[in-house]
């Protein structure tokens, strides 16, 4: 079975910054795409960023362009997603998921299908 495990959330006051870090077990991690959802309260699940298989190229939500940054350790089977100068409106429970396909890229819920538990991010102003 696929396993993700993120870790890192916690709460901190507008622009601080946090570092999310998911590890994956259960599958060849290095041919899958990678990416980061969050999802707020009465809101649905968006996309905020993924990175592709292998050394991957990254792609954001607009929202955090310029603030995260995601990557990947290809050797100790894990993405972080770097977050700087946070906002109230970052505030989410963030999730981690694993590619649907092998050597692919993707930036919807569809392209993703293992997901962690979720990892809880409160930003205070």
């Amino acid at each position: 079975q696929v396993q993700l495990v993120e870790s890192g959330g916690g709460l901190v006051r507008a622009g601080d910054s946090l570092r999310l870090s998911c590890a994956v077990s259960g599958r060849t991690f290095s041919i899958y795409h990678m990416g980061w959802f969050r999802q707020a309260p009465g809101k649905e699940r968006e996309f905020v960023a993924s990175i592709g298989w292998g050394r991957g190229l990254p792609y954001y939500a607009d929202s955090v362009k310029g603030r995260f940054t995601i990557s990947r350790d290809n050797a100790n089977n894990t993405v972080t997603l770097q977050m700087r100068n946070l906002k109230p409106e970052d505030t989410a429970v963030y999730f981690c998921a694993t590619g649907r396909t092998p050597y692919g890229l993707g930036r919807n819920r569809i392209d993703f299908d293992s997901w962690g538990q979720g990892t809880q991010v409160t930003i205070s102003s």
